[in-house]
C-alpha cells in the first residue's frame, strides 16, 4: 500500500507553542471544535494520522496556564518542579486537522467532548473564545512518536474501532488512507446528532454505533462482522477495557499478528488523566512518571474527574 511509514522515531521533537484561539464550532451536541493558530503557531508540524498534543491548561482561578519557563533538567523535570496547585493541567488530545497559512502560522483543530462532569479541558473548551491563548506541547516534525497509526506496507485492509475521544483521530486518519484501501470502520459516539461527515479516498465501510440509538457498542460488534481476507491492520482507540477487549478478540479469536494492531487506551473508567498515567507507570515498572510516554502512547482524551 502507499503511502508508507518508516517506524516511529524514538526521539520525538516536540516545544511548547503558545497559540490562539481563531474560532469555536459545535459539531453536535456532544463535540466542539477549537481552531487554534497565530503568531505562536509558527513552526507547528504534525503527521496527521493520529497526531496528539498536550495542553497546558490554567487552573480554575488562573487566567492563563503556568508553564515551565528555561532552565536545566528537560521539560518535564521542570515542570515536576512548579507547586502542584499551581503548575499547568496536562491534557492530550488528537489533532483533528492542521493547515499551514501563507504567512508562515498554522491553524490546529482540536474536537473536544463536552463531558457533563466539568473536566479541565471541557471547562476550558465551554469558555473558550476567539483571542484567548493557550500553551500546547505539539511537534516540529510530521515523523514523530506521537503518530501511532501506522500501517505496514504489505498491508491488504484496515480496521479502525473507536469511540467519541478518538473519533477525530480516526477520520484523520481516513483522510490519510491511499484510495481504494479497504477499510472497516466501527465509530461509537454519544448521540445521532453527533455524527459527521468523514471524507477518505479509501474504500472504507462506516459504521456509525450510536448508544442513545440502543447501539451494541462492546467487541461483538466487531465479533459478529465478516471482515476481509488478506493481511490486515488494527488501530483502536477509545475506552481502556473497551480496547483491551477487542485486542483480545482480534488476537485470540481471530488470528492478527500482534504487530499489526495498534491498541490506544484514551481513557479508562472513572479516573482522571493524572490517575491513569499513574497507574499505568506503577504496573509497568513500579514507579510512578510522566513525560515523552504521554506522546508516545496517544492522547487519552478528557477524563472524568476523579
Amino acid at each position: 500500500m502507499t503511502p508508507t511509514t518508516a517506524a516511529a522515531p524514538e526521539a520525538a521533537p516536540f516545544r511548547i507553542f503558545d497559540l490562539t484561539v481563531v474560532r469555536t464550532r459545535r459539531l453536535g451536541p456532544s463535540i466542539l471544535r477549537i481552531t487554534l493558530g497565530g503568531a505562536g503557531s509558527g513552526g507547528f508540524r504534525g503527521g496527521r494520522r493520529d497526531q496528539s498534543v498536550s495542553l497546558l491548561l490554567p487552573r480554575p482561578g488562573q487566567r492563563e496556564a503556568v508553564v515551565p519557563a528555561g532552565g536545566s533538567g528537560t521539560w518535564h523535570e521542570r515542570w515536576r518542579a512548579l507547586p502542584e496547585d499551581e503548575r499547568a493541567v496536562l491534557r492530550s488530545y488528537a489533532v483533528r486537522a492542521e493547515r499551514p497559512r501563507p504567512d508562515g502560522s498554522t491553524e490546529v483543530d482540536l474536537d473536544f467532548v463536552l463531558h457533563g462532569d466539568g473536566g479541565p479541558a471541557s471547562r476550558w473548551a465551554r469558555g473558550a473564545a476567539p483571542g484567548d491563548r493557550l500553551a500546547v506541547l505539539g511537534p516540529t516534525a510530521a515523523d514523530n512518536a506521537a503518530v501511532r497509526f501506522r500501517p505496514p506496507a504489505d498491508t491488504d485492509w484496515v480496521l479502525i474501532r473507536a469511540d467519541e475521544t478518538a473519533l477525530p483521530a480516526a477520520a484523520a486518519a481516513l483522510e490519510w488512507l491511499p484510495a481504494g484501501l479497504p477499510a472497516r470502520v466501527w465509530l461509537e459516539i454519544p448521540r445521532t446528532e453527533d455524527r459527521q461527515a468523514l471524507n477518505t479516498a479509501a474504500k472504507a465501510r462506516i459504521r456509525w454505533l450510536v448508544r442513545n440509538e440502543g447501539a451494541a457498542c462492546g467487541v461483538e460488534t466487531v465479533r459478529a462482522a465478516e471482515l476481509p481476507g488478506g493481511t490486515p491492520y488494527a488501530w483502536i482507540a477509545g475506552e481502556a477495557s473497551g480496547v483491551r477487549a477487542l485486542r483480545h478478540h482480534l488476537l485470540q479469536e481471530r488470528g492478527f499478528d500482534p504487530g499489526r494492531v495498534t491498541a490506544c487506551t484514551y481513557w479508562r473508567r472513572g479516573l482522571s488523566e493524572e490517575q491513569a498515567r499513574r497507574a499505568e507507570a506503577e504496573a509497568a515498572t513500579g514507579t510512578v512518571g510522566f513525560g515523552p510516554e504521554l506522546l508516545k502512547q496517544g492522547p487519552p482524551g478528557e477524563q472524568v474527574e476523579g
